[in-house]
């Protein structure tokens, strides 16, 4: 029989997996992503390889451990606004919770620095934005008026708000973050579109 995680066992397993991450996140941003071996961050983290992997499957993983749990904090946070609120205004407001994440600017930079500088990385953050998609695509779909193509219509809302934010965060990075990218954000869907 299987028995289920206390809550002191599971905030012990967040607390300790925050702390392999930031660990393995200083070591990136000293050495780069690359240089950076597996043993090394166990080492540094004073824990076994083995312990490490009970934590995170590979090493993409403990570096982009964070971008799961933001998708959830997104899809809880749109799922409070408003229901009458227009998808695209909740989509905008729910990504604001990246900004809440405790974290200074400057290290924030380094993150998302990092994210983009690898191309491993970059791929791996792709495919949980993917799954971004998955959790607020049903919610966007609730706000749309009903048709044969609301599901397709919320792939289509939640994929391309996704993107610009994506996109914003890349300038944001080139910019070296000395503009709001909420502004880039705002900048990059009304490019796509023109009439919001």
């Amino acid at each position: 029989m299987v028995q289920k995680l206390s809550p002191i066992r599971e905030q012990t397993r967040t607390v300790v997996r925050s702390l392999l991450a930031r660990t393995a996140f200083e070591l990136f941003s000293a050495k780069g992503y690359d240089a950076t071996t597996v043993d090394e961050v166990a080492a540094a983290a004073g824990v076994s390889r083995r312990t490490l992997f009970n934590y995170f499957r590979t090493k993409e993983d403990l570096a982009l451990s964070g971008l799961s749990e933001q998708g959830e904090m997104i899809a809880a946070r749109f799922a409070q606004r408003p229901a009458r609120e227009d998808a695209w205004t909740s989509l905008r407001a729910a990504f604001h919770v990246l900004e809440e994440i405790e974290s200074s600017p400057d290290r924030r930079l380094e993150v998302v620095t990092l994210l983009f500088g690898n191309e491993s990385l970059r791929a791996g953050h792709a495919e949980k934005q993917a799954r971004w998609q998955d959790l607020l695509s049903p919610l966007v779909e609730q706000r749309l008026k009903a048709s044969d193509h609301r599901a397709f219509e919320a792939r289509a809302i939640t994929a391309t708000a996704i993107t610009c934010l994506q996109v914003a965060f890349h300038e944001w990075v080139q910019l070296r973050g000395r503009v709001d990218v909420f502004d880039l954000y705002d900048r990059a869907l009304r490019a796509v579109r023109p009439s919001a």
